[in-house]
């Protein structure tokens, strides 16, 4: 976008409006938050549920793992069809499907209703998020890049605090916070109906429903360097999703639904910030940040709930969350400016499927540990060194990475 379509209109006799570009990218923006918010609401409820229906720890991760993997098959299937229909109807239908999910969760009466509602909220997410994160791109290239990496912090550090208040202090705990997101989805799709579209209509839209996972030659170094980096941190954020709530009350002893939904709040909330903070800094900076703050948060916290001490848990959360901003948004800087036009919403989909296998996988691996391994305090030991194991491989390549392009500009 150029510096005149950014300059303030003219003053007129009518009412001052944000520039169209400027408009449709805080609603595009705005969707990731809410798409994320939903689909991080449920975690304060999980204890809820699972003393009505008498689950096991298991079944917990499994719910929380579901959503990952159906995230996953979305991004596969359906993540590059944005670049041939158009942003709006493909971002229309995603949010039609999710108010759907919506309404499964707030009538669920048992485990399958609540597994059937997290596949259909992944699928309808996975779709969106091509389209959204290319729509982005499209408005404002560096706006974009930095909202791509914001939005998704801010929407789960929401959507898992909000839900937390709704269930310790309105009624109805397991319905209204799913009324709520009906009604905000309902008016943003009515602003993606008024909203320009930003990607004309191609052939070749059927094609792209095969599953392939194909990367550009020329992105494929930069996504090399980010992968280890999105993985970890987004195991870092399924562990907090899936087992959160269950390390606060073994560290503090309470079983406060607002305390279990605040450690996601804090991870996500921190790292929504620590993105805006660090956005003017090059991107192996931001990423060589990311992994060092992810170790030492990682460290602290596990310290934290062997010793039983709720304040240092959350202070090694709050570190943690400065990592998982950091790298998440190092990782997109790094591989965004590679990109061409046309490819945007196929590796932007690539992109968010490494970070949901991240997220997915070791969540539903650490269930089954926690009920036939060790324990929980066991398996969130052994979840975070292999954390901070797979950030520090990423180490080497971000060193060699500063030292390549050192000696390029020498």
């Amino acid at each position: 976008m150029t510096d005149r379509a950014l300059a303030p209109a003219p003053v007129t006799a009518t009412p001052t409006r944000l520039p169209a570009p400027i408009a449709s990218l805080t609603l595009l923006a705005s969707i990731v938050v809410s798409l994320l918010a939903a689909s991080s609401a449920p975690t304060p409820l999980y204890a809820i549920y699972q003393a009505e229906w008498g689950f096991t720890p298991i079944t917990t991760t499994v719910v929380f793992g579901v959503y990952a993997l159906a995230v996953l098959a979305a991004l596969l299937t359906l993540g590059r069809l944005s670049d041939h229909l158009g942003r709006r109807p493909v971002l229309l239908t995603a949010m039609a499907v999710q108010v759907v999910a919506m309404v499964i969760f707030a009538t669920a009466a048992g485990v399958p209703e609540l597994l059937a509602a997290r596949v259909v909220q992944g699928l309808s997410t996975g779709a969106a998020l091509g389209a959204i994160g290319a729509g982005m791109l499209d408005v404002d290239r560096a706006r974009g890049a930095t909202a791509n990496a914001v939005a998704p912090g801010m929407g789960t550090a929401t959507g898992a605090l909000m839900s937390g208040l709704l269930v310790r202090y309105l009624p109805a705990p397991t319905h209204l916070v799913y009324v709520a997101l009906v009604g905000v989805f309902a008016v943003q799709a009515a602003g993606v109906l008024l909203m320009p579209e930003t990607a004309p209509r191609r052939p070749g839209a059927l094609a792209t429903l095969r599953p392939e996972i194909r990367l550009p030659g020329h992105v494929r170094p930069a996504m090399r360097l980010a992968a280890p980096v999105l993985f970890a941190v987004w195991a870092l954020a399924g562990l907090y999703g899936s087992l959160g709530p269950a390390l606060v009350r073994v560290s503090s002893g309470s079983s406060s639904v607002v305390l279990g939904g605040l450690s996601l709040f804090v991870l996500a909330g921190t790292a929504a910030v620590s993105i805006l903070l660090l956005r003017g800094l090059a991107a192996r900076m931001v990423m060589l940040i990311g992994v060092t703050t992810l170790i030492a948060g990682v460290a602290v916290t596990l310290a934290a709930v062997d010793a039983s001490s709720p304040g240092w848990f959350f202070a090694g959360t709050a570190v943690a969350g400065v990592g998982f901003g950091s790298g998440f948004q190092g990782g997109i800087r790094i591989v965004i400016p590679t990109v061409a036009a046309g490819e945007r919403a196929g590796v932007l989909s690539l992109v968010f499927v490494v970070s949901y296998l991240g997220m997915g996988v070791p969540a539903v691996v650490a269930g089954v540990l926690v009920v036939h391994g060790g324990g929980l305090l066991v398996t969130a030991r052994e979840y975070g060194i292999a954390v901070i194991v797979l950030a520090a491989v990423a180490l080497p390549g971000l060193l060699r990475h500063g030292t390549a392009r050192t000696a390029a500009r020498a």
